[in-house]
């Protein structure tokens, strides 16, 4: 008569043990030395994006010697930042060698067609108008939505993009909008990037959003920005 099959022995048993601790421990050290890469990489990345974040500053007000950095309180009031926080809304008014207001520079996010698009823009008061505006942090694709960093045709939209506003200073008469290259009539329209015109559409939106809010605020309290309150 056969006997029966081999039932599996303890050995097996204990080998298939073994191996899920072993795997683990390897998902355990992989874990632990990620947490270490991320702890010992973030200074550096945080003086990196703050070398960044001061360049594009100084490039978006043309002219800027000095700044100062404001946030807004829960009341609406434009006030001195104290302390870094990274998660304030900041104004930064930039100054020229006399000292004068040349601008303000905001910085901005919304969507993109990958992922989120933070930028960095500078209004001019005297001339109710953006005068720069510069890409922080984008994935968009290579060789078409990235062209918004890097097209001197699309950045030429913001040498001075009108962002005009009623004559009490409380809204923004005619918000920035979008249109097709050579459709360009008015100086608050963007024109497209031929090719990647959600990149272009989303940067539109972000500063439609960012302007429509925020300038009529910063135009009401502008004579804190100058230092005449």
């Amino acid at each position: 008569m056969n006997q029966n099959k081999t039932q599996p022995t303890p050995q097996k048993e204990v080998s298939s043990a073994r191996m899920l601790a072993t795997m683990g421990g390897i998902g355990l050290l992989a874990a632990v030395l990620l947490v270490f890469t991320y702890q010992t990489t973030l200074p550096h990345i945080k003086r990196n994006r703050a070398r960044l974040l001061e360049k594009a500053i100084f490039e978006v007000v043309p002219g800027t010697q000095t700044k100062k950095v404001f946030t807004v309180d829960d009341s609406g009031n434009i006030v001195p930042l104290e302390k870094e926080d990274e998660k304030a809304f900041k104004i930064y008014a930039c100054y020229g060698a006399n000292k004068e207001l040349l601008g303000v520079a905001i910085e901005a996010k919304g969507q993109g067609f990958q992922d989120v698009i933070h930028l960095i823009y500078g209004y001019s008061p005297e001339k109710q108008a953006i005068v720069g505006m510069k890409v922080l942090a984008s994935t968009e694709t290579p060789g078409l939505g990235d062209k918004i960093n890097n097209d001197p045709e699309f950045l030429a939209n913001f040498n001075e993009l009108a962002i005009p506003l009623d004559p009490e200073g409380t809204k923004v008469t005619h918000p920035v909008e979008l249109v097709k290259a050579g459709e360009k009539s008015e100086k608050w329209q963007i024109t497209a990037i031929t090719g990647a015109t959600i990149s272009s559409r989303a940067v539109t939106n972000i500063l439609r959003q960012s302007t429509t809010k925020n300038i009529p605020m910063i135009m009401q309290q502008l004579n804190k920005l100058k230092g005449e309150e």
